[in-house]
């Protein structure tokens, strides 16, 4: 097994996120600045929710040390640790790392916040997150044959909707997931254990999240 540094991590974090045309800028800036950001935000959620910082390490199930480092904008979190941040803070995932949007906001392919899964080759870019009085957040998937993407159960009363673009997929309920095919659509319950397994490679979906 390939053993990847956390500094490799964050060098591979910081290039995904300045990739894209020539001469162009990612709407987040450079990985560092992502990673300043969501330790911005983690720092802000904790102390509006009242929580010590061991408090919040044991609600998330992660090291307190882990969480200081992620606070110290020295970490790399993975797509796991966002969410369990997010379900232990009660706020969406999209509040943790969602940079601030002019109005007109355009993502090109290859752009945007990127978060990627340390179970699967599945990577996760927030192309539009709630805003006031709405409650749901936008995603671009892109994943690859391998193992599956497995997630555990966000906030009560989240829904799922995933949409393939191409390639194929599995998505859903963990003991249920349906296969996908380009222009497919499938929702089903986010607070529940569900997954997603690309099937061939360069799968693409867009999947949109609402919190009821």
């Amino acid at each position: 097994m390939t053993v990847v540094r956390q500094d490799e991590r964050l060098d591979l974090w910081s290039e995904r996120m300045s990739a894209g045309s020539s001469g162009n800028t990612s709407p987040a800036g450079s990985g560092s600045d992502l990673i300043g950001l969501i330790a911005a935000s983690i720092r802000r959620e904790r102390e509006r929710g009242g929580l010590s910082m061991a408090e919040l390490a044991r609600r998330a199930g992660i090291a307190k040390s882990t969480l200081s480092q992620l606070e110290s904008g020295v970490g790399n979190p993975s797509v796991e640790t966002l969410w369990a941040l997010g379900v232990a803070l009660d706020v969406p995932f999209s509040r943790l790392v969602d940079p601030p949007r002019p109005v007109v906001r355009v993502i090109r392919a290859g752009e945007g916040p990127v978060t990627h899964s340390e179970r699967a080759d599945y990577a996760a870019t927030l192309l539009a997150s709630c805003p006031p009085n709405a409650r749901r957040d936008i995603y671009r998937i892109e994943a690859q044959p391998g193992e599956t993407r497995a997630s555990d159960p966000h906030m009560p009363g989240t829904v799922e909707h995933v949409l393939l673009g191409a390639g194929r997929a599995l998505a859903g309920p963990s003991d249920a997931p349906v296969e996908l095919g380009p222009g497919d659509y499938v929702s089903y319950p986010g607070d529940a254990a569900h997954v997603f397994r690309a099937l061939e490679p360069g799968t693409l979906a867009v999947i949109v999240m609402e919190h009821v």
